[in-house]
C-alpha cells in the first residue's frame, strides 16, 4: 500500500512539474510576442504587411472640399467635388493607403467659396494677380520625407495658387515627386509645366496619374497600380 501510494505521489509530481513547465514556456512566448509587437509598432512597421511607415513618404494635396466653407443650400449633384471627400482628397486617401505615407492636406486661411462659379472667379482673379494665398500651416520635419507624393485639380488649365504657396513654403528640393491630378476637359494643361519651374531642384517623375473629376471615385484600383508601379 505504502509503495502505492509513493508511486501516486511520483505521478503527481511529474505532472506538476511537466504543466508549470508548459505554463512558464507558454508565458516566456507570450511576452516575447508582446516584445515583438512593440518592437514593431516603433519601428514603423506592421506584421501582415512589413509595409513602412515610418514617415519617409508624404502624400500632400490640395482638395476644393478642404478649402470651402459649405453653403446651406449648395448642391451635391452639381457641385460633387466640394462634398467631402472631394475628388484630391479621395485620390489622395488612396494614395497615402498604398504607400502607409503621412497625409497633408494644403488649406487656406481665406477659405474658398462652395459654388462652383464663384469660386472659379476667385480662382481667374488669384491667377491673374499671380497670387499666393496664406496657407494654415506648413509640413513639420520635412527632412524626414524623401518622397512626395503631390496632388491637385487643374483649375484655370493650371493649378490652383494655393498650391504655389506650399511649394514656396515647403522646399522639396532633392527629393522625388510623384503628381497625381483630377481635371475636367482641360486634362493636364499646363500644370505640370507649372510645378516643375516651381521646384528646379525636385526630381518630378513623368509618370503621372490623372482622371477626369466624374471618374474619381472610381479611380481606386486605378491609382493604386499607379502607386505600385512608382514603387518599382
Amino acid at each position: 500500500m505504502k509503495r502505492f501510494l509513493l508511486s501516486l505521489l511520483s505521478l503527481v509530481f511529474v505532472f506538476s512539474f511537466t504543466g508549470c513547465s508548459n505554463s512558464n514556456e507558454k508565458s516566456t512566448q507570450s511576452e516575447s510576442a508582446r516584445k515583438t509587437a512593440e518592437e514593431a509598432a516603433s519601428s514603423g512597421t506592421t506584421a501582415d504587411s512589413g509595409r513602412q511607415t515610418n514617415g519617409r513618404v508624404l502624400v500632400a494635396y490640395f482638395s476644393w472640399a478642404d478649402n470651402a466653407v459649405l453653403d446651406e443650400d449648395v448642391d451635391a449633384v452639381t457641385s460633387p467635388s466640394v462634398i467631402a471627400p472631394g475628388n484630391v482628397q479621395e485620390l489622395a486617401g488612396w494614395v497615402q493607403e498604398e504607400t502607409g505615407g503621412d497625409l497633408f492636406s494644403i488649406r487656406v486661411k481665406d477659405p474658398y467659396p462652395s459654388d462652383w462659379d464663384d469660386c472659379l472667379e476667385r480662382a481667374n482673379e488669384e491667377r491673374g494677380d499671380d497670387a499666393r494665398p496664406e496657407l494654415e500651416e506648413s509640413v513639420e520635419n520635412l527632412d524626414d520625407y524623401d518622397m512626395v507624393y503631390l496632388g491637385y485639380p487643374n483649375w484655370w488649365y493650371g493649378v490652383p495658387m494655393a498650391l504655389l504657396s506650399f511649394l514656396e513654403e515647403n522646399d522639396l528640393s532633392g527629393k522625388q515627386v510623384y503628381l497625381f491630378c483630377s481635371h475636367g476637359t482641360g486634362g493636364l494643361a499646363n500644370s505640370v509645366e507649372i510645378i516643375t519651374d516651381a521646384l528646379p531642384d525636385a526630381e518630378i517623375s513623368d509618370n503621372i496619374f490623372d482622371c477626369y473629376e466624374e471618374d474619381a471615385s472610381s479611380s481606386e484600383n486605378d491609382i493604386k497600380e499607379w502607386v505600385s508601379r512608382t514603387n518599382q
